[in-house]
């Protein structure tokens, strides 16, 4: 979720306009896109409703800049960030008073998802060609380098998210072990990535896959936990939706979603926005709690 800045609007228009070579303004609109941030935003209506220009306007520019992986990289996290904030959190909240809404929804999150999961792995198979094949075989040696793990990560969140979506697609679910893999190339590359955002992301996969080990999963969540020090309401919800509400532990799921309603912000957080959003889905969770146990 972003807001497109001034020198962005001043690079957009010397690109319209034809008074400067063409792809050095391109690519410098395509520098200041990818270095646009959520930054300490506090309203998350507003970063809804500024969402929608900043995606059609990156996807233009990343068409004319294929090779520019940070602005693929920042696309694919706002627009995973929107998906899952806008679409597929509402989606949720309708279920009970109206399915066929809360259905329509979720079809449009996968799509989402699944144009986020694209934008992040068209960049990496650039830098790697054959790495979705690969990722397909076990036996392949597969390294990625630390510049690709924001990439990697974005890439596993949006694909992982669109499965989560597609339940009722096996050949998207089939695609899970995938994502557990490129996550663990991220996760050997860069440990404890985004303030245990990857981590975490690795306990949610290792929750939710078939045969998943539930004690590895809680040892990530609770790594995670550690990495954030306290500043992620994330990190607690995820722990109470992946481990404490499919075990059936009441107690557990509840104190977490405690916690995470008790998390602090700081003053300029980057997570400021991010935890307003996941703030509600704590307290919306609470609510269900007597219905989902």
């Amino acid at each position: 979720m972003v807001f497109v800045s001034w020198p962005l609007m001043v690079l957009l228009a010397v690109a319209l306009s034809g008074c400067s070579p063409r792809h050095l303004v391109i690519n410098s609109l395509a520098s200041e896109l990818a270095g646009q941030s959520q930054g300490a935003e506090n309203d998350p209506e507003l970063a809804r409703d500024a969402a929608p220009f900043y995606f059609k306007l990156s996807e233009a520019v990343l068409a004319q800049t294929p090779g520019h992986g940070a602005l693929a990289e920042g696309l694919a996290a706002r627009m995973t960030e929107y998906t899952y904030a806008f679409v597929a959190l509402e989606a949720d909240r309708l279920e009970a008073q109206d399915s066929a809404a809360a259905h329509r929804l979720r079809q449009r999150a996968a799509a989402l998802y699944q144009r986020a999961r694209n934008h992040a792995i068209t960049a990496l198979e650039q830098r790697h060609p054959g790495l979705v094949q690969a990722l397909a075989n076990p036996q392949a040696p597969l390294r990625l380098a630390p510049d690709d793990v924001g990439l990697a990560y974005w890439a596993a969140a949006a694909w992982g998210s669109w499965i989560a979506q597609s339940k009722d697609q096996p050949d998207v679910v089939a695609d899970l072990p995938l994502v557990v893999r490129l996550a663990a190339l991220a996760d050997a590359s860069a440990p404890g990535w985004g303030n245990g955002a990857l981590t975490s992301l690795r306990a949610t996969l290792e929750a939710s896959r078939p045969g998943g080990d539930k004690a590895q999963a809680a040892r990530w969540f609770d790594e995670a936990l550690h990495l954030a020090q306290g500043r992620s309401v994330a990190a607690f919800v995820a722990k109470a939706e992946g481990l404490a509400l499919p075990a059936g532990d009441r107690s557990a799921f509840e104190q977490l979603l405690q916690q995470a309603l008790a998390v602090p912000d700081a003053t300029g957080s980057p997570l400021t926005l991010q935890n307003q959003i996941m703030r509600r889905r704590a307290t919306w969770l609470l609510e269900q709690s007597p219905d989902l146990f």
